[in-house]
């Protein structure tokens, strides 16, 4: 099983919401509909984007790593956007080549 650490924006760009998930397309899915607590922020903020995600073996390292990126300043979170997507296009996970 695989743990993904992921970055949504809304088609502004303006606001980053980061997660960790063990299933990242039912996740994506659940923010999409605006389930749990997390949609409500995706929700109001209509932040359901793609931008970055990266994936884990062990689930402790991606929830280490979600903290980490949680305290990151705008600037250094979109530095790491703009390494792994530079256009910040919404990733679609059907078609992902990597």
């Amino acid at each position: 099983m695989h743990f993904h650490v992921y970055i949504l924006t809304n088609t502004a760009r303006t606001v980053l919401y980061i997660g960790v998930t063990n299933n990242l397309e039912r996740r994506l899915n659940e923010h999409s509909q605006g389930l749990g607590e997390a949609g409500k922020f995706t929700g109001r903020y209509q932040c359901n984007l793609l931008v970055y995600f990266e994936s884990s073996p062990d689930a402790l390292q991606a929830i280490t790593r979600e903290k980490q990126l949680k305290k990151w300043g705008r600037a250094k979170k979109a530095s790491l956007i703009n390494e792994f997507n530079p256009a910040w296009e919404p990733i679609d996970l059907h078609t992902w080549q990597g």
